[in-house]
């Protein structure tokens, strides 16, 4: 019998994935993690491999829009749901203000740990896009840390992450115009 169970649970199962927007049938282990089959098996290295103990946020990616850790999330039970890593992002061939914000202001160092840092502040900026979340809960500097907390950095003071994102939610319309927040735009938002 235990052999049994270990032929098992090492065979692999075809499995439908719908990963940034296109739809992967592959046959996988059903014990891979969701970040061992989107770098291995997907080809999609941007998530990056961390602590792989759910601490560092390297490998967060976005499922039905909510950052998750992928390194301790099966692909199985992601069956069904919409996931989206850092490849899937930009828009075509425009980069997302995000990522644009990040770049102009030098927010990523090494960059190792800079597509889960992106996938968690998508998520915050879609919900205020999506409803009326403001209202509930000012979007500011604190609501980012926050949205970012579970997002280590080992080279940065956090200082220009923290400038990036609040860039991209100023020209998204996002940030609450708050005297005690830095606003950025009469300094870095010329080709707005």
């Amino acid at each position: 019998m235990k052999k049994s169970a270990a032929l098992k649970s090492s065979a692999k199962q075809i499995i439908t994935l719908n990963v940034n927007g296109r739809v992967y049938e592959q046959a996988l282990f059903i014990h891979h993690t969701l970040l061992e089959v989107l770098r291995e098996d997907l080809g999609l290295t941007g998530t990056k491999h961390g602590c792989e103990l759910g601490e560092c946020g390297a490998c967060a990616v976005l499922v039905n829009g909510e950052p998750v850790l992928s390194c301790l999330l099966l692909a199985v039970d992601c069956i069904g749901k919409e996931i989206t890593t850092i490849e899937g992002i930009a828009d075509e061939n425009r980069l997302h203000p995000l990522q644009k914000a990040f770049a102009e202001l030098g927010a990523a160092q090494c960059g190792y740990c800079t597509p889960g840092i992106l996938c968690a502040a998508k998520s915050l900026l879609d919900k205020y896009l999506r409803d009326d979340s403001r209202a509930v809960k000012p979007l500011n500097r604190e609501r980012i840390k926050e949205a970012v907390s579970g997002n280590i950095c080992r080279c940065t003071g956090y200082l220009k992450i923290l400038e990036a994102i609040e860039l991209a939610a100023e020209r998204l319309n996002l940030l609450q115009n708050d005297p005690s927040q830095k606003i950025l735009s009469t300094v870095y938002d010329k080709e707005k």
